[in-house]
């Protein structure tokens, strides 16, 4: 009788299965996440392990659920939108439901949000409570929005009790943290010239680096979404020096934020 040998099938490597999982060729899949999702400076190495911790958690690089900041001492700390955070809640196979209560003092200014998540193979709901005192900070979304980012904090650090998510914090984390960077440019560097001799960089474009900003801040779903990709970008420091372009940029952010309350108000 003979046998027949079954010869497995060649493992793809990381790039190229997460590239196929977006439709997009591997060597513009890794270009396009390490010009817009980390920083300049990351590793070979510390880019495979932010793609592994994207894909371990099922987070798209390329529409920022998920990112990454320098932190010091070396290395890059993965940060998830909170897109990135209601994503893996809702996609978790034993999400079961989540709740919200709110706690408000005499005056009725808010206090405190409890956030309760079901779990299908748990007989109690894991219930954790955020109160404002701890984690407002003098930021403008905290500033406009303090309702809005306190259920987040609470719905974040409650899906981290369900469910276990390690390894990733949220960007009000990542400000927070001695060891994150966050004012680190998380995009492509100026082209430079290449040739056998030392030859000066090409001058910075603020004008195609205005073009990508509002193009990036449009696609803006939400205004924590907008937040995010506005820090990310850091359009202030990077056009330090030139107040023209910072006007500029900062009449985008407005555009692009009166878009997002048309659109919530229609």
């Amino acid at each position: 009788m003979t046998q027949v040998t079954t010869i497995p099938a060649a493992k793809q490597s990381l790039i190229t299965s997460m590239a196929s999982q977006y439709g997009m060729e591997p060597k513009a899949f890794a270009d396009t996440v390490k010009a817009t999702c980390i920083p300049n400076t990351a590793s070979n190495e510390e880019f495979a392990a932010f793609l592994m911790v994207a894909k371990e958690y099922g987070l798209n690089p390329i529409t920022r659920e998920i990112y990454a900041f320098p932190k010091k001492g070396g290395g890059v700390q993965p940060i998830v939108g909170v897109d990135g955070w209601f994503n893996l809640i809702n996609s978790h196979p034993q999400c079961d439901g989540i709740d919200f209560e709110d706690e408000f003092d005499d005056k009725r200014n808010l206090i405190a949000v409890k956030c309760s998540i079901y779990r299908k193979d748990r007989n109690r709901p894991t219930v954790v409570t955020e109160y404002m005192d701890e984690c407002k900070r003098p930021t403008e979304p905290w500033q406009k929005w303090p309702k809005r980012m306190l259920r987040h904090k609470a719905a974040i650090q409650c899906a981290r009790y369900a469910f276990g998510f390690a390894g990733i914090i949220d960007p009000d984390e990542a400000e927070r943290s001695p060891e994150v960077i966050t004012h680190a440019v998380v995009m492509a560097p100026p082209p430079t010239m290449s040739t056998d001799h030392e030859a000066p960089t090409v001058p910075f474009d603020s004008t195609a680096f205005l073009t990508e900003l509002e193009e990036a801040l449009s696609v803006a779903g939400d205004i924590e979404t907008l937040e995010d990709i506005w820090s990310s970008h850091d359009p202030l420091s990077v056009l330090e020096g030139d107040d023209h372009a910072q006007d500029v940029a900062l009449k985008i952010k407005e555009r692009c934020l009166a878009a997002i309350d048309t659109g919530a108000a229609a």
